[in-house]
């Protein structure tokens, strides 16, 4: 059993976090991956005050274990998110997309663990100063929005810089990945993409089906122009906005035309013209188990994988040559 900081703090079996991904992460997939040990963690980004409400209700309708709620901070309207998030007494608040700064004391005195989402060594620091419960260190292998440092050289130099546990995540999917998060330093992970392509994610089959027939270098980022990039699986509208990006379009005009095109893609399943926001990790993903399946797994081998490093260690006499 795989046991850190991070399970202490949550109350969770296994250090693995799920993505609050808007449309993907619903009541069904939260409460799937807090009850096989994790932390789930339901999306609130996409939906008003009042259906955020109702999704929570159902979440503790179908857990009895502790879950959280994600909000990104650049969405209108966070306020009365995070109001809801009080009112109903959520365990965990995970946001991303700004700075949880001026949040944090209501959501603190109503005794909520506040993880946000930090992709840079300076936010780290700043909002550890401020009282903040653990981290997200998210590299640029992410789906959706991202930031420009990688996964690998992020967490370590977060870690370094804090004295609270960080969660790794962007790239993500196994549990190799896991053991490499704890490695670097980290206090557990948190997957988005993987957890998309479970039985319990209520994202549409074609939008399953894009993640598991995707290869290494499936994804691509578009918005980088506007200082808002995003990673997405390649297609017809991924092309279509590149495009339209390299135009000289306005920023107006490209956030215009992204409008509502992830919805198309996760609740319609229209993905030739809607967005298919996913991470680099899709390469990894080749099918479609429950969550306690997938999370099963996932501690089985990193399980393995620590037992087999610490084999590779060789014995040294000690310095006085006993």
């Amino acid at each position: 059993m795989i046991k850190t900081p991070l399970c202490e703090l949550l109350g969770i079996e296994h250090p693995i976090v799920q993505g609050g991904m808007a449309w993907a992460a619903t009541a069904e997939l939260a409460a799937a991956v807090s009850n096989a040990g994790g932390l789930g963690v339901v999306g609130a980004g996409n939906l008003p005050a009042e259906m955020v409400r109702q999704e929570l209700h159902r979440a503790r309708q179908l857990t009895g274990r502790p879950f959280g709620a994600n909000v990104p901070l650049f969405a209108p309207g966070v306020e009365e998110r995070l109001q809801v998030f009080i009112d109903e007494g959520v365990a965990v608040v995970t946001a991303g997309g700004g700075n949880v700064g001026p949040y944090l004391g209501p959501l603190q005195r109503a005794g909520i663990l506040v993880i946000p989402v930090v992709a840079s060594v300076a936010l780290a620091r700043r909002l550890a100063r401020q009282g903040v419960h653990a981290l997200i260190a998210e590299g640029m292998e992410s789906g959706g929005h991202i930031g420009d440092v990688a996964t690998l050289p992020l967490v370590p130099q977060v870690v370094d810089a804090v004295d609270i546990p960080v969660i790794a995540a962007g790239g993500f999917a196994d549990g190799r990945g896991l053991a490499a998060a704890l490695a670097l330093g980290a206090a557990g992970i948190q997957m988005g993409t993987r957890f998309i392509c479970t039985v319990e994610c209520q994202a549409h089959e074609k939008y399953k089906e894009r993640i598991v027939r995707a290869h290494d270098r499936a994804t691509m980022v578009t918005g980088a122009t506007f200082g808002h990039p995003v990673r997405s699986i390649r297609g017809p509208f991924i092309r279509k906005f590149e495009e339209l990006e390299r135009s000289g379009c306005t920023e107006a005009e490209f956030v215009e035309f992204g409008a509502g095109t992830l919805r198309a893609a996760i609740v319609d399943g229209d993905v030739q013209k809607g967005s298919v926001m996913a991470g680099q990790a899709a390469g990894l993903v080749d099918d479609v188990p429950t969550v306690a399946e997938l999370m099963g797994r996932i501690i089985a081998e990193a399980e393995r994988v620590i037992r087999h490093n610490v084999s590779l260690l060789a014995d040294v006499p000690d310095a006085g040559g006993s």
